[in-house]
């Protein structure tokens, strides 16, 4: 496919998850008095599609690498949008909570397929080019659908908001199916054989070469969704937002993203993007203190939380490039799997972190915590392994 097709259909793909997650963040307050239950219950939805959706990426890469990218594609968005009907006339919490499972399980092939589409076809600045558009949509989606998600609460009702996502599935499978020329030049099924997988899996957690650009893609990211947890319950209950205004506000990380990746794809016409990377790691730390302080020193207002998250969305997006590309580069015969263990890693982390914010019971303490905590971690961690990298390179040269 041509780097347009591929940029465009691998975003499309992509968005499904985010979409699917922070869409229905801003009726999670209202969902509690409709179903008759507790906020927590409700909480568990948002868990149960973040279980779904990660767990389920550990073996959406390896069938991808064994049938193909786009037979995989269809049958998942197929279980993803008949989910999606079951949600849409949920009768009670308990079918909420399955349909949100489902719904995770089968939006988890768009994270997975469409990085691996790119690294079938495409190494180097094209790659990163293409991962910067990827990139754009993976974080506008969690930004901007609780905008939509919002303004479709309050002119209709949430059962709308699942309606919104079966029409986006619907169109995301027919332009599939029309426009996907399958990219894997390496099917075979023996990738499903415990032992191979557990083999290519046990290779990638191994190798810095991977888990160093993947640790930072999937804290960052993760972050993204942990914020998408948190914020509602922050502004809404705390800042005292309704719903349609969470939504218009949520714009400040969309469109700092937007502007991180419209930078980036400038500064990448004239530069490699890993001679970006710095300057995105120190923007992301830098966020992180700031929201760290200006929630422990000051009461909780809009600018409080919103300035620190939109400079993280930008310093990101200043990130993701190059780490996305450097990442896959090295593992073609598996380009499913190291796709997926990315997505996993991300999702796994922003699971990890909305877990943590609910057991904490506080929303404000949890935001104070956990997304600074989150992004310390992922650049710490890149240049731990960056270290341990280039000790394994300088031995070898020596042997």
């Amino acid at each position: 496919m041509s780097e347009m097709r591929t940029s465009l259909l691998g975003a499309a793909l992509v968005a499904i998850g985010p979409i699917t997650m922070a869409l229905y963040t801003p009726a999670m307050p209202v969902l509690a008095e409709a179903f008759g239950t507790s906020q927590s219950m409700i909480k568990l939805t948002l868990t149960a599609y973040f279980a779904g959706f990660a767990l389920t990426q550990l073996i959406c890469g390896p069938l991808t690498d064994a049938f193909g990218r786009r037979p995989v594609t269809l049958a998942f968005l197929v279980l993803y949008l008949a989910s999606t009907v079951v949600a849409t006339f949920a009768p009670t919490i308990e079918w909420m909570i399955v349909a949100r499972t489902l719904q995770g399980i089968g939006a988890s092939v768009g994270v997975a397929v469409s990085r691996a589409i790119v690294r079938d076809q495409f190494t180097g600045q094209t790659s990163a080019r293409i991962m910067n558009t990827i990139a754009m949509m993976l974080a506008i989606g969690p930004a901007l659908a609780p905008t939509i998600g919002g303004v479709t609460l309050e002119l209709f009702g949430w059962r709308e908001i699942f309606w919104a996502m079966l029409i986006y599935g619907v169109v995301l499978l027919v332009v599939t199916q029309v426009a996907f020329r399958e990219t894997n030049p390496y099917i075979d099924r023996a990738n499903l054989r415990p032992r191979v997988l557990l083999h290519n899996y046990a290779t990638l957690l191994r190798d810095p070469r991977y888990m160093q650009p993947s640790m930072l893609v999937g804290f960052g990211i993760g972050t993204i969704y942990t914020l998408a947890s948190v914020l509602p319950f922050v502004l809404i209950d705390h800042v005292g937002l309704t719903p349609s205004q969470f939504g218009f506000g949520m714009m400040v990380q969309s469109g700092s993203f937007i502007s991180g990746t419209i930078v980036t794809g400038f500064a990448m016409r004239r530069v490699d993007a890993i001679r970006l990377l710095p300057f995105g790691m120190t923007g992301m730390v830098a966020a992180a203190a700031a929201l760290l302080a200006s929630l422990s020193l000051f009461p909780p207002t809009f600018l409080g939380v919103m300035l620190p998250v939109g400079a993280f969305a930008f310093s990101l997006a200043m990130s993701l490039p190059s780490v996305t590309s450097a990442a896959l580069q090295g593992f073609p015969r598996m380009a499913g799997a190291a796709s997926a263990l990315m997505g996993f890693l991300q999702f796994g982390a922003g699971l990890l972190g909305s877990l943590i914010i609910a057991a904490l019971g506080n929303p404000l303490l949890g935001i104070i915590l956990v997304p600074p905590a989150m992004l310390f971690i992922a650049v710490a961690s890149y240049l731990l392994l960056g270290r341990v990298n280039a000790r394994r390179v300088a031995a070898a040269g020596q042997g």
